[in-house]
């Protein structure tokens, strides 16, 4: 466990639901690891989710799922204040944390503050993360209300420069320079920490390096890389990922390794690269579950399409029904058979080659 996930943690454990709710948290937690151990295809109450606010975004990214053909058949729209609510109102007793992320800009959501508000007068241990792009015109404006309610803002960069422009489609480096300056200064000194993600490709691979020395200098002190996931990405073949193992790229790992022990005021996370990829790798089944702006749960966050694969409705049958409904049970029975669904095909955990 890295220092920000221990801090939260620490945080957690100082904020846990009081009275009878504290009953239900743990008699939760003990049903979480009994249905576990007992090779269940049910599930607990979810201890973290992930709400999508909303599917829209202004830019037009080339790693973004939104923009092959799985997202561009979706229907887009927005999470309602009150129906966010009812979702909250079933599981905050149970949550240690909310990620407020999706297919589309968080702070295109107006009632985004309210919603925070909510999930905090609930119980204000409950850990908020959200993601952005960090240049949607009025973006400090808007992030300046939510400093100090939040503990993560991520912020997706996926490169400097004339590389990052040239894969987030629409952003100007130089506006996201500035933002990011403006929302350092604003957090410090708070509780809400930055994180930059960088997603790794072809196109950006070689400023592994560069951006944990940039995260340095600007006084951010959370990196993290993330893999380019072509479960929903119909335009690239899986032979891309033979590019994570290629000598070019792991002359710049080893780069990004020198970079880490140069810069130790940045605390970097990375995927997992040395264990054996497989269907029973992934950890979507079981939990971080990731409800839909339109009340569906579908499997994962890589790629998440209710008309390609969903397993009902939570504003229809319930958070927890709808976790444990037939569908669902049958998808984590192939789990247990480490038989991946069809749905998960092209997906990294399956096809990635480990290394070293």
């Amino acid at each position: 466990m890295n220092k920000r996930r221990l801090k939260k943690a620490f945080k957690r454990l100082k904020n846990l639901p009081r009275g009878r709710y504290l009953f239900y948290y743990l008699t939760n937690k003990m049903r979480e690891a009994y249905y576990r151990f007992s090779n269940s295809t049910l599930v607990a109450y979810p201890s973290t989710v992930m709400l999508e606010l909303n599917n829209h975004c202004n830019l037009r990214c080339t790693t973004c799922p939104r923009e092959y053909d799985f997202g561009k058949s979706m229907d887009k729209g927005y999470l309602k204040v009150d129906e966010a609510k009812k979702i909250i109102d079933e599981i905050w007793m149970y949550l240690d944390s909310v990620g407020l992320t999706g297919m589309g800009e968080t702070f295109l959501s107006k009632d985004i503050e309210e919603i925070v508000d909510y999930i905090k007068g609930k119980n204000n241990g409950i850990i908020i993360s959200l993601s952005t792009n960090a240049v949607l015109p009025g973006f400090i404006e808007k992030a300046a209300k939510l400093i100090k309610k939040v503990d993560t803002i991520q912020v997706s960069i996926d490169g400097l420069d004339d590389v990052y422009e040239s894969i987030r489609i629409n952003a100007k480096f130089p506006m996201l320079h500035n933002n990011l300056k403006q929302l350092t200064d604003m957090c410090t000194n708070t509780d809400t920490v930055i994180m930059l993600n960088m997603v790794v490709t072809k196109e950006n691979y070689i400023q592994l390096d560069k951006m944990v020395e940039y995260a340095s200098q600007n006084k951010i002190k959370y990196v993290n890389f993330a893999l380019f996931n072509l479960a929903a990405v119909t335009d690239i073949d899986v032979d891309y990922y033979k590019f994570y193992s290629s000598p070019e790229f792991l002359h710049e790992w080893e780069k990004l390794q020198l970079a880490i022990r140069k810069f130790p005021d940045v605390e970097v996370s990375t995927w997992d690269h040395k264990s054996k990829n497989e269907f029973q790798k992934c950890k979507f089944p079981w939990g971080h579950f990731y409800i839909c702006w339109d009340g569906h749960a579908v499997p994962c966050c890589a790629k998440p399409f209710p008309k390609e694969l969903n397993f009902g409705n939570v504003f229809n049958s319930g958070v927890l029904n709808t976790l444990n409904s037939k569908s669902f049970q049958a998808f984590r029975k192939l789990w247990y058979k480490n038989k991946p669904h069809q749905f998960c095909k092209k997906c990294h955990y399956l096809l990635l080659e480990p290394f070293e």
